[in-house]
């Protein structure tokens, strides 16, 4: 895939555009910088910044080769899916490693989500190929009635930094297997997988335009993309004020996924194992550097075994190793940016004048730290239900912890904030679990398991602002928001 880069003057490589099956720099010449959050000395690559012009042409492009593409038996679309996905495999440690030079993730991470996005695209291959409308009954013996459902036509995909392979892959693959053609705008603090996956799918055989690939600031595409009545659909995941800002300046025959922000509450009640429970909220709370939308960031532990999960708690936060994800010991790698440092620096302080801190807040920065956006693994206690850390999303390695002293108060906590993408409930009583799936409000709802991850063959979305109230991601359910669905009457 030489096309998609140049060496520049220093031997770092300048990175394109692909628009209508041609890798090309910004109709400005414009570019931005793409470097290592574990080592900002580190120079990755150097990517094109897409004009609006650019944009359009990319759309341009997609509605171009769309009749083309709706037209391809399905068959030969999940062909490429899958020798797309053949492509991720074989690169994956290669892959995995630029994801963590790129974002700062493990790197065992970092080859494990390249192989989920592969997954994924295998999944939609089989699956897309199932897809049918119904027959319906009715009484008029010459008369056949049934459903068809057929692509929308341009679908623009916005995605963000923390997930940058396997959430694109999501969105892309029941696009492109159900006849839409696709305009990929990656966020530009991790451009580079989402370069690779775009690389991989033209190296599955799609045919030029039916992939587009941007990147940039959202300010000069974001518009361009949105308000262009040609995009049928548009697939974002990122904070829930950016999602609200796209869907009010829409027009009306463009549909909308959104995949928002959240505030996810673990539950810790009077009989958890309280081993298991620690596990949880670590892994969900500090896994990704809490670089997640279902991170966990509220555990909600009853007051009877309080004091004695903080204490587990501080113990096992204090032993995480945070440094470079290429360092096999690493445990808790940088923050993604610092844009998204300073974000989290600003919600420790306000912490600090709200709750107590039980351990971590600081941002180290004596080596091997000082050339990364690094933060201690931060645990608060005595929050109120109402504080501003219990309310705001922080995304990044903070857990407020919150005292209740009942079931019925737990719940009450837990769906007390806008947000309502992921819950998790750690105890043995079976009239808890029972109740939990209906009480809780949130869209993924688990019990004894980590608020963080969800399946490629299971549906994933949140309700109030973690999610616009339309349709759901992965899974067969990922193949609706892409169809419409034609009724058809046959009579003779």
């Amino acid at each position: 895939m030489s096309d998609s880069h140049s060496p520049g003057p220093d031997g770092v490589m300048d990175h394109r555009l692909l628009i209508d099956g041609n890798w090309v720099a910004a109709s400005n010449g414009g570019g931005f910088e793409n470097r290592n959050p574990a080592n900002t000395d580190d120079l990755i690559g150097r990517f094109a910044a897409a004009t609006a012009d650019d944009a359009t042409r990319a759309i341009d492009a997609a509605q171009a080769a769309f009749a083309d593409w709706r037209a391809t038996p399905v068959s030969k679309r999940a062909a490429c899916l899958d020798k797309a996905a053949d492509w991720l495999e074989q690169h994956a440690d290669a892959f995995g490693a630029e994801l963590l030079r790129e974002e700062g993730k493990l790197l065992s991470l970092g080859v494990a989500e390249v192989k989920r996005a592969a997954q994924t695209l295998r999944f939609y291959a089989v699956e897309g190929q199932t897809l049918t409308g119904e027959v319906f009954a009715q009484d008029d013996a010459k008369m056949t009635v049934y459903t068809q459902r057929e692509p929308l036509g341009v679908a623009a995909i916005i995605t963000p930094w923390n997930f940058p392979v396997s959430i694109p892959a999501r969105k892309m693959a029941p696009a492109l297997i159900t006849g839409n053609t696709v305009v990929f705008k990656p966020s530009s603090e991790a451009p580079l997988i989402g370069l690779r996956l775009t690389e991989a799918l033209v190296a599955g055989g799609l045919p030029p335009g039916v992939i587009n690939f941007i990147t940039g600031p959202s300010v000069e595409t974001g518009p361009a993309l949105t308000a262009d009545p040609r995009v049928r659909a548009i697939s974002f995941t990122g904070s829930t004020r950016a999602g609200e800002t796209i869907h009010r300046g829409l027009p009306i025959t463009t549909r909308t996924q959104m995949e928002l922000g959240g505030k996810n509450p673990l539950i810790v009640m009077e009989d958890a194992d309280l081993d298991l429970a620690v596990k949880l909220a670590v892994g969900g709370g500090f896994s990704l550097t809490g670089q997640a939308c279902t991170g966990t960031s509220r555990v909600l532990v009853h007051r009877d075994v309080a004091a004695s999960f903080t204490a587990k708690l501080k113990a096992a936060s204090e032993a995480l190793v945070v440094g470079d994800g290429a360092d096999a010991a690493t445990q808790i790698g940088p923050l993604a940016s610092q844009k998204q440092l300073e974000t989290v620096l600003r919600y420790i302080e306000i912490g600090k004048g709200e709750a107590t801190l039980v351990t971590g807040g600081r941002r180290l920065t004596d080596p091997p730290h000082d050339k990364g956006w690094y933060v201690t693994p931060t645990v608060f206690g005595d929050v109120a239900p109402g504080a501003v850390i219990a309310q705001e999303e922080i995304f990044g390695p903070v857990i407020a912890l919150i005292e209740i002293g009942s079931y019925d108060e737990a719940i009450a906590v837990a769906n007390g904030v806008a947000y309502g993408l992921s819950a998790s409930l750690a105890t043995k009583n079976f009239d808890y679990i029972q109740r939990f799936p209906t009480d809780v409000e949130a869209g993924t709802v688990k019990v004894n398991r980590t608020t963080t991850g969800n399946l490629v063959n299971a549906p994933f979305g949140g309700i109030k602002a973690s999610s616009t109230a339309t349709f759901r991601e992965s899974g067969r359910a990922g193949l609706d928001f892409f169809t419409q669905i034609k009724t058809v009457y046959l009579g003779r």
